[in-house]
């Protein structure tokens, strides 16, 4: 079997997917995307494609090692993602030659279904408690929220008040046994991070996410000392190399490792594996697509340490209804009881529907983040 063509779609409602087909009709799928940086993303597969056309997708690592350290500078998220959907792609089609989940070919799964998680937004809410109590009736029970707005290096203090104050609401209406997870989306300042991290305590969260933007790590020593809150980040680190500092000098609970970032299923179960040893949880970051979400739960399925799993069904900044609209089934995601079923399926354990990729791309997209400013009309973290 030799891979004879890789093909790029750009999708609404921020994503890209890539297909791989080979010489035996046997095709593969991947998501390889920087959200805000998809055509820049494509144009990095165009170019590791020439070396894998002709290739036999079946030595996966081989692939990934030449991709990784063949182009001599090494890392970042263009890069780690294009080689991330590339590898998602080769395992599915390693998984459909071979008639197995690619969960099997990796051991085998410890669990049949995983926790999962909701958005409900946060830094700019209407109504919050409305939000939980919606997702809470679709069958989840637990959600994620943005802690605040843009916050300035020393800011007012009543910023941090009503963060609390929306906390504090919804831990009050939904109840001591609802999972709330607070995500301060690297936004926060040091001096202001360990505040709010401490006055957030009393409300018992799963987890604060990105308490400072993952260049300033060194600052999560100081914040852990504020809080009995465990605390997760990575969605931002690209490879095993990258959460090595993270890991042996204890500075987080939680790993946010994304697999169409970090170098797909084959770096990310590397990277799992890294944190199993060093007693920190796995909470896969997937606010993207159905492709994204399948691998995703493909190592969940054989990850010890998966905690809960991040999914973009409901996400705030596209339609509902997205995730499922590129599958041909979307009961393969089985979503119950605050769970979501571990396709089983060959290879990723989906079956994208082309004829609804093939629109997409024909409308594609031109996401980008949004950019804020402070008062003073300095730039702001989004």
């Amino acid at each position: 079997m030799k891979i004879t063509k890789l093909t790029t779609f750009v999708v609404p409602p921020r994503w890209l997917f890539l297909k791989i087909e080979t010489d035996e009709g046997v095709t593969g799928w991947g998501e390889p995307v920087v959200e805000g940086r998809a055509e820049t993303v494509a144009a990095c597969v165009a170019e590791l494609a020439d070396y894998l056309i002709g290739k036999d997708p079946a030595p996966i690592e081989d692939h990934w090692t030449v991709l990784y350290r063949g182009g001599f500078y090494r890392g970042g998220a263009i890069s780690m993602s294009a080689i991330a959907g590339i590898d998602q792609a080769l395992w599915d089609i390693k998984g459909k030659v071979l008639n197995q989940p690619v969960h099997a070919l990796l051991g085998g799964p410890l669990r049949h279904k995983m926790k999962v998680y909701s958005w409900i937004g946060g830094d700019r809410p209407a109504d919050i408690v409305k939000g939980a109590r919606e997702v809470a009736a679709k069958g989840f029970d637990a959600i994620k929220m943005l802690a605040c707005e843009e916050l300035s290096f020393l800011d007012s203090h009543a910023k941090l008040d009503a963060a609390v104050e929306r906390v504090a609401t919804l831990r009050e209406a939904m109840g001591p046994g609802f999972g709330i997870a607070v995500d301060f989306h690297g936004r926060v300042h040091r001096p202001m991070a360990k505040q709010l991290a401490k006055e957030l305590d009393p409300y018992h969260l799963m987890f604060i996410e990105e308490p400072v933007l993952s260049e300033h790590v060194e600052a999560l020593k100081d914040i852990a000392n504020h809080t009995a809150t465990p605390i997760a980040l990575g969605e931002r680190l690209f490879s095993r190399w990258d959460f090595k500092k993270i890991l042996s000098e204890g500075l987080v609970d939680i790993i946010q490792p994304d697999p169409s970032h970090a170098g797909g299923i084959t770096e990310t179960r590397k990277i799992a594996a890294m944190a199993e040893a060093y007693d920190v949880g796995l909470a896969l970051h997937c606010p993207l697509g159905p492709i994204a979400l399948a691998a995703c739960l493909q190592l969940d399925a054989v990850c010890y340490n998966a905690v809960i799993q991040e999914q973009s069904l409901g996400v705030h900044y596209g339609k509902s209804s997205a995730l499922l609209e590129y599958i041909t089934d979307p009961s393969v995601f089985a979503y119950a009881d605050g769970h979501v079923a571990i396709p089983s399926g060959p290879g990723l354990g989906i079956s994208i529907n082309e004829e609804a990729v093939a629109r997409g791309a024909a409308e594609g997209h031109r996401w980008r983040p949004p950019s804020w400013r402070h008062q003073d009309g300095s730039f702001a973290e989004w």
